[in-house]
């Protein structure tokens, strides 16, 4: 069996004096989904923002045999990294078509075929190529968010809430293209959901987060059906 694409060991992390991630292990395989749940506060905006590298951490991160811990996030986004983080993150004054160019800035190669090739992924993106990203609906603001993240080619898409403040059928619509670059483009993805229920249906492992600390784990069918699980973090 191949090692994991990523390796998360004793993570530690937070903001100054203040200590949020305790001791965190999760592990993402190649070609997997994998979904952090927790409630607000669980620290699960600091686990991705940890991985990234834009924040300080202690532990261990590996990436494909890579010790990630200590570098940066270009050096993270370089090494295939790529992160969709809270709140879309697009540049509001840039076209759609700049926001793309963006996310390619550690390439040196051609991205014009990328920036086709989300377009026609993205079609609502080529109709909008021109206009300011801060124009757009917060549905198409997100799909940008994420095809700018896959401008850099990673191997492992990290997506922070990428349902925040959406409408449920653009929700469903956004879910439906990650599924896609899941199972047609082989991308892993670590991803933290607050729609738990579309989450752990796409999930093949989940991470259940309280505090800081990891307290349980398991593939997203048995969790499902776990009478605990469900009532604290799916809500029925």
């Amino acid at each position: 069996m191949s090692d994991p694409l990523l390796t998360v060991t004793g993570l530690r992390a937070g903001y100054g004096p203040v200590q949020v991630l305790d001791d965190i292990h999760l592990e993402v395989n190649e070609g997997e989904v994998v979904v952090i749940l927790g409630a607000n506060g669980a620290g699960k905006t600091t686990t991705m923002r940890a991985v990234s590298g834009t924040i300080p951490r202690r532990g261990s991160i590996v990436f494909r045999g890579q010790d990630i811990t200590s570098v940066g996030p270009e050096v993270i986004v370089r090494a295939g990294i790529a992160l969709v983080p809270q709140g879309r993150g697009t540049f509001p004054e840039l076209s759609v078509e700049d926001n793309l160019r963006a996310g390619a800035y550690t390439r040196r190669d051609n991205i014009a075929a990328d920036i086709t090739r989300w377009f026609d992924v993205f079609p609502r993106l080529a109709e909008r190529r021109q206009q300011k990203a801060g124009q757009m609906s917060g549905g198409e603001q997100q799909m940008l968010a994420i095809a700018r993240a896959l401008m850099s080619r990673p191997k492992l898409l990290l997506c922070d809430e990428p349902s925040l403040g959406l409408a449920p059928l653009i929700t469903k619509e956004l879910f439906r293209h990650l599924e896609d670059l899941n199972r047609e483009e082989g991308l892993s993805i670590l991803l933290v959901e607050q729609n738990a229920n579309l989450a752990i249906h796409m999930a093949d492992r989940v991470y259940l987060l309280e505090t800081g600390r990891v307290v349980g784990s398991g593939t997203g069918a048995t969790l499902q059906n776990d009478e605990s699980v469900r009532k604290a973090y799916l809500g029925f």
